[in-house]
């Protein structure tokens, strides 16, 4: 009997006692190629053996030594790493370490709020963010989410945050409406928000680039960011990317910011920075944040004890000069467009399969009762899970979830494959998804 508090009390979980690249392998001898890298953490496999090395030998350097007293080179060595490929505009800016892609949230909001204090505005605190969307599982992190389904046991708990509508193609973009078009007017609702609300009032704006388990891999249509960017320099607004999923390769570029032209004033980013290796997270503030806080108490006012932390950032830093070094942000792209092209050949024309979407190595199908209607299956059916149960016992692991229509209801499967996955492996993944979805249908 186990004394883990496990997220199912009602289940006995196989062990993994051994990997081989992108295969988990557990103690029943079992094998299961990992198609969703858990959260899309795991985005070098499983056992790679350079960023195995880098954390031995910092384990013999040095593990940990307070922030309030000292720094060390792997914290330095990877924030000038991150600083120096960061979006144009982000300029000489500067990288807070923390635990876990929550953690990182919670840190950006305080430190967008102290922001304001830094420069004599007490009234900016409010923030918006969009639905639906998933920020994180901490309180100020999920009360900035706006996932219905996430949100609602905590409701009574959960700071006031207003949530405006994501772009959301599939459902949202208008009959005879041009992608631009759409583009401009999903964008402007944080306009009319922002005024709504009032100016002096509002302190952030919180979007993924590429929202990820809430909605499913939904890219922004074009000139979205643009728009949004535009919005939070008028109203000066600070711009929160939220890229704890969907950035550090995931869709192709380091950041995946980068595709939309733009740059953010604050950057979250964690499961593909350290791939699982470590526990790691980061907040990048651009220059013109570090700027206003120099010029105020040139203190960070948000602390925690394991920030910096010596093996985390080892081991986040060869996972990233592993990235780089290999070119894998290349080698996501092509994978990227054999995985898409599969999964429109098997799905495309599929009775319940309503959308397609993703960008690089982050994918999802979206499952629809009707396609002409778009109604979702029932949520009590459990659709999306079973679907992930029959893949796993097939032995593909995907990330199934709930919700995407409207925050309780809808159905979606997401991959988000290894960027040292084999072509062969991108076939599999979709073979086998293909039949776990028809093992489902068709019971």
């Amino acid at each position: 009997m186990s004394s883990v508090f496990h997220r199912d009390l009602t289940t006995d979980l196989p062990s993994i006692v051994a990997v081989e690249a992108n295969t988990l392998i557990d103690n029943n001898g079992r094998r299961y190629l990992d198609a969703c890298g858990g959260a899309a953490v795991s985005c070098l496999g499983h056992d790679h053996a350079f960023v195995r090395e880098a954390i031995k030998a910092q384990v013999d350097k040095l593990a940990f030594a307070h922030t309030g007293s000292f720094t060390n080179q792997p914290a330095e060595d990877l924030a000038t790493h991150l600083i120096d490929r960061s979006p144009a505009g982000t300029g000489n800016g500067r990288v807070m370490y923390l635990g876990s892609g929550s953690e990182a949230m919670e840190a950006a909001l305080k430190l967008a709020r102290q922001y304001y204090l830094e420069r004599g505005e007490p009234t900016r605190a409010k923030v918006i963010a969009r639905k639906p969307s998933y920020h994180g599982n901490t309180l100020a992190a999920l009360a900035t989410g706006g996932h219905a389904g996430r949100r609602a046991p905590f409701a009574p708990l959960l700071m006031d945050v207003s949530h405006i509508d994501a772009a959301y193609a599939y459902r949202m973009q208008k009959d005879g409406e041009t992608e631009s078009e759409f583009a401009i007017r999903m964008a402007n609702l944080l306009d009319a928000e922002i005024r709504r609300l009032g100016p002096e009032t509002v302190m952030a704006f919180v979007a993924e680039p590429v929202v990820g388990a809430s909605l499913g891999t939904q890219p922004a249509p074009k000139g979205y960011f643009t728009r949004i960017r535009e919005i939070c320099d008028e109203y000066d607004v600070l711009y929160i990317a939220d890229e704890v999923m969907c950035g550090m390769g995931r869709t192709g570029s380091l950041f995946a910011l980068e595709q939309e032209g733009i740059y953010a004033d604050i950057t979250t980013t964690a499961k593909g920075l350290g791939a699982g290796y470590q526990p790691i997270a980061a907040v990048i503030a651009a220059q013109k944040v570090i700027d206003a806080i120099k010029a105020g108490s040139g203190k960070l006012w948000n602390g925690h004890t394991y920030m910096s932390h010596a093996i985390a950032t080892a081991g986040a830093l060869a996972v990233q000069q592993v990235i780089e070094n290999e070119g894998l942000l290349g080698k996501v792209k092509t994978l990227g467009a054999q995985l898409e092209t599969g999964l429109r050949d098997a799905f495309g024309q599929h009775a319940h399969v309503g959308d397609i979407r993703g960008r690089g190595l982050f994918w999802t199908i979206e499952l629809v009762a009707d396609r002409t209607t778009k109604v979702p299956f029932p949520v009590t059916d459990g659709l999306a899970m079973k679907i992930g149960a029959a893949a796993k016992a097939r032995g593909i692991m995907v990330y199934p979830s709930q919700g995407c229509a409207d925050g309780t209801n809808g159905d979606h499967v997401l991959l988000a494959p290894a960027y040292t996955s084999t072509p062969e492996e991108i076939d599999l993944i979709v073979d086998t998804l293909k039949s776990a979805v028809a093992d489902v249908l068709e019971a």
